[in-house]
C-alpha cells in the first residue's frame, strides 16, 4: 500500500506480570516512586429523567382539533346550505314586522248628501314589548311603570295594559282609534321622559317603546239623530247595527298590509319595505231625508214622555217610491258613546217590534170586502151593542145603542162589530171568508219580511187560516190576534196611497265607490194588491176617518190638506209576562188623500199618562210630522173639494 502519511497506531505487547501490591503501599527501596496520595472520592453524577415522545400527544390534539372543526364544518353547511331557508325565515322575521293598513270606512249620508255617519283620523295606539323588558330599560318594573302612566290617558286598567306589555313578539295593540289629541298626549309624554333621561341617568325612558298607526274613527254629526237606521260600530271597527251592520262589507272597504325592517323598535329607512294600500269602503246614501227625520224624532220623543210611554216609533214614506223619508224611534241613543246607552234602546224597534197593530188593520178588510164585491161604501150595516159569535160575545171600544151605519161609517167610527159582519160575507161559510182575508193581508205584506233587510227585523205572526182558534176568527178581521211591525203596516198604507199597488220599502238609494261612481241599488218589487178602483174608494173612506165629525181621527186634520188617516188602540202584549198589559195605540195615513205623496204612520206602546187611544195621542203626532214633509217636500194643496160619504143610514 502507499504511504498515506499517518502512524500505525502502536500495539502494546503484554509484560510478565506482577505480583500483588498492597493497595495503597509501595515497596520501598533504592529506586522505588513515592506512594501516591489517594485520590478524593469523586461526586455520584446527577440522575438523568428522560421525557417520552411527544408525538402520540401532537396526534391526539390534533385529531380533536379535527373533530371539533369537522363539527363546524358540518353545522355550517347544514346552516348555510340544508337549513338555509329555514334561518333566513327566521332572521326575517326577528327583523321585520308588519302590521295592517285599516282601510277608511266609508261614509252614510242622507237623501240629500249630508254626513249621517262619517270616519276621521284616529290612531290605533302600538307598543313594542320587547323594549319593556329589564334588558332594554334595565329596570325591572317597566311594563309597570309604563301601564300606570297609559292607563288614565287610555281609559284602560293598568293590569290589563301591564300584561300586554309583557306579551311575547314585537308588536301589541294597546288601543284602537283613540283620538289625535289621546296620542299627542301620550307623545309629548314620551318625549318629556325622553328628553329627562338624556341630562338625568337616573331616569328610565318607559315609554320608548309605544309607538302609533294611522287609523279612523267612526263619528255621527247629528248624535242620536237616526240611530236606529245608522246602528253603530264596534271596538273592531266592525258594524254592530243598523245599516252599519247591514252594509258592512260595502262600508268597510279592504285592509292592506306594510312590513318594514326595524331596529330598536325604529324604522330602518335604507332597507326596504313592502306595502298593499287599503281600499276605502264605499259611501251609501240613504232615502232619509234630515229634516224630516228630525221633525219625526222630535215629535215621537216628545209624546213618548208626555205619555210616559215604553216606546215609541214614526215612519214617513212616499208612496210612490216606497222610499222612506224618516223612520224614528223614542228613546233612542247616541252612537258616539254607546258607554251611556240603555242596551233596550240599542234596536230599531220599527221593523224589530212585532204588536197587535189594532183597528188600523181594518183597512185591510175593508179592501178585501171592496175587491170581492161583498159590499160598497152605502152598504148598509146594522151594529148592535154586543155580537156573539164562536165563544165569544163582542162589543165595541164604547158602549152605544144600535148604530146604523155604511160601510163607510164602520170604517169612521171603527166599529169592531161592524167590521166582523162585513167581512163575514167574503165567503159562504166563516171557514171561506177565513181564507179570502187571509189571502189579502198576506198580499199586502204580513207574515213576510218587508225586503228592507235589516238586520233584526220580524216578520210578525199571521198564522194559516186552518190554525185559526174560534176567537181569531173574528178578531183578526179588526186588527187582534196577528202581529205586525210599524214598518208593515206603513207599507199597507202606501199600497192603498199607490193605487193599490204594493212598492217594497227601500232605505238605500245607492253607494258611491272608491272611484267615485254612484251606484243605484236595485229597483224595489212592485206587486199589485187591489184594483185601482178599490184603492181610490178607500182613499176616500179614509178621509171620513179624519174629516166626518164622526170620524175618530179629528185631530190629523191639516187646514188646506185632504187627509186619509185611520185610528188604532189595541190590547198589548207584555213581553215580559206574555199576558194583555196597556195599550198600543196608533195612526196611520196618507195625504194629499186624492193624490197621495205622503204617507206617515205613528204607534206608540204602554202609554200610562193621560189618554191611550191612538187618535188622541198619535193624530196629534201624525198632523205635526206630516205637515213638516209636505212643506219639505213641496207639496202643494190640491184645491179639490173632500169626498163626502155618508156614515150613517136612516132604517
Amino acid at each position: 500500500m502507499a504511504d498515506s502519511g499517518k502512524q500505525p497506531p502502536r500495539r502494546r505487547v503484554p509484560g510478565p506480570a506482577r505480583p500483588d501490591r498492597p493497595v495503597g503501599r509501595r515497596t520501598q527501596g533504592p529506586g522505588a516512586r513515592p506512594a501516591r496520595r489517594p485520590a478524593p472520592p469523586r461526586p455520584a453524577a446527577p440522575q438523568v429523567i428522560r421525557l417520552g415522545s411527544p408525538r402520540p400527544r401532537l396526534r391526539m390534539v390534533g385529531l380533536a382539533l379535527t373533530l371539533v372543526l369537522i363539527a363546524f364544518v358540518v353545522r355550517l353547511l347544514q346552516v348555510q346550505a340544508v337549513d338555509a331557508g329555514t334561518y333566513a325565515a327566521k332572521a326575517e322575521k326577528n327583523r321585520y314586522v308588519g302590521y295592517t293598513l285599516a282601510a277608511e270606512r266609508g261614509g252614510i249620508t242622507d237623501r240629500n248628501g249630508v254626513a249621517l255617519a262619517a270616519s276621521v283620523d284616529a290612531y290605533d295606539i302600538t307598543a313594542d314589548p320587547t323594549m319593556f323588558t329589564r334588558k332594554s330599560l334595565k329596570v325591572g318594573d317597566g311594563p309597570e311603570q309604563a301601564a300606570a302612566l297609559l292607563a288614565p290617558i287610555l281609559g284602560q286598567e293598568q293590569a290589563a295594559l301591564t300584561k300586554k306589555l309583557k306579551a311575547k313578539g314585537q308588536y301589541v295593540l294597546l288601543s284602537r282609534r283613540q283620538t289625535p289629541q289621546v296620542w299627542k298626549q301620550i307623545k309629548d309624554l314620551k318625549t318629556a321622559l325622553a328628553t329627562k333621561a338624556d341630562t338625568d341617568p337616573g331616569t328610565v325612558n318607559v315609554l320608548a317603546g309605544v309607538f302609533s298607526v294611522a287609523s279612523s274613527k267612526r263619528v255621527y254629526p247629528n248624535g242620536d239623530l237616526a240611530a236606529g237606521i245608522l246602528g253603530w260600530v264596534n271596538y273592531d271597527g266592525n258594524g254592530g247595527g243598523g245599516v252599519e251592520r247591514q252594509l258592512d262589507k260595502e262600508l268597510s272597504g279592504k285592509d292592506g298590509k306594510i312590513r318594514y325592517a326595524q331596529s330598536g323598535g325604529r324604522q330602518v329607512p335604507t332597507a326596504g319595505s313592502t306595502e298593499t294600500p287599503a281600499v276605502p269602503g264605499s259611501d251609501v246614501e240613504l232615502t232619509i231625508d234630515r229634516d224630516i227625520q228630525w221633525a219625526a224624532q222630535n215629535a215621537i220623543s216628545e209624546q213618548v214622555k208626555e205619555s210616559k210611554a215604553d216606546r215609541g216609533y214614526v215612519i214617513v214614506q212616499d208612496t210612490r217610491t216606497g222610499e222612506i223619508l224618516a223612520m224614528a224611534n223614542s228613546p233612542g241613543f247616541d252612537p258616539n258613546d254607546l258607554s251611556k246607552a240603555d242596551a233596550n234602546s240599542l234596536h230599531n224597534w220599527s221593523v224589530e217590534d212585532a204588536y197587535e197593530p189594532g183597528s188600523t188593520a181594518k183597512v185591510m178588510s175593508m179592501a178585501a170586502v171592496l175587491e170581492e164585491g161583498a159590499a160598497t161604501p152605502d152598504t148598509h150595516v146594522v151594529v148592535p151593542n154586543r155580537l156573539h159569535r164562536g165563544d165569544r160575545l163582542f162589543r165595541d171600544d164604547i158602549d152605544h145603542a144600535t148604530w146604523y151605519l155604511t160601510l163607510n161609517g164602520v170604517l169612521a167610527k171603527s166599529s169592531n162589530i161592524g167590521t166582523i159582519l162585513a167581512t163575514g160575507q167574503l165567503g159562504k161559510t166563516q171557514q171561506e171568508s177565513n181564507q179570502v182575508l187571509y189571502s189579502y193581508l198576506r198580499k199586502f205584506g204580513l207574515g213576510s219580511y218587508t225586503g228592507l233587510g235589516f238586520p233584526g227585523e220580524t216578520k210578525g205572526i199571521l198564522a194559516p187560516p186552518d190554525q185559526w182558534s174560534t176567537s181569531q176568527q173574528y178578531t183578526i178581521p179588526f186588527g187582534q190576534g196577528v202581529s205586525i211591525n210599524a214598518m208593515q203596516a206603513a207599507s199597507v198604507y202606501s199600497t192603498i196611497a199607490n193605487g193599490g199597488v204594493r212598492v217594497e220599502p227601500t232605505l238605500v238609494r245607492g253607494t258611491k265607490g272608491p272611484d267615485g261612481r254612484f251606484t243605484p241599488a236595485q229597483k224595489p218589487e212592485k206587486t199589485r194588491v187591489v184594483s185601482a178602483k178599490t184603492a181610490k174608494t178607500l182613499a176616500r173612506m179614509l178621509e171620513s176617518v179624519v174629516d166626518d165629525r164622526e170620524g175618530t181621527g179629528t185631530k190629523a186634520r191639516i187646514p188646506g190638506y185632504r187627509v186619509a188617516g185611520k185610528t188604532g188602540t189595541a190590547n198589548r202584549v207584555d213581553p215580559a209576562t206574555g199576558k194583555y198589559h196597556g195599550y198600543t195605540s196608533s195612526f196611520a195615513g196618507f195625504a194629499p188623500a186624492d193624490q197621495p205623496r205622503v204617507t206617515v204612520y205613528c204607534a206608540i206602546q204602554n202609554a200610562t199618562k193621560g189618554s191611550y187611544f191612538g187618535g188622541q195621542i198619535c193624530g196629534p203626532v201624525y198632523k205635526q210630522v206630516m205637515e213638516f214633509a209636505l212643506k219639505t217636500l213641496q207639496v202643494p194643496p190640491t184645491g179639490a173639494p173632500a169626498a163626502k160619504l155618508p156614515v150613517t143610514f136612516t132604517p
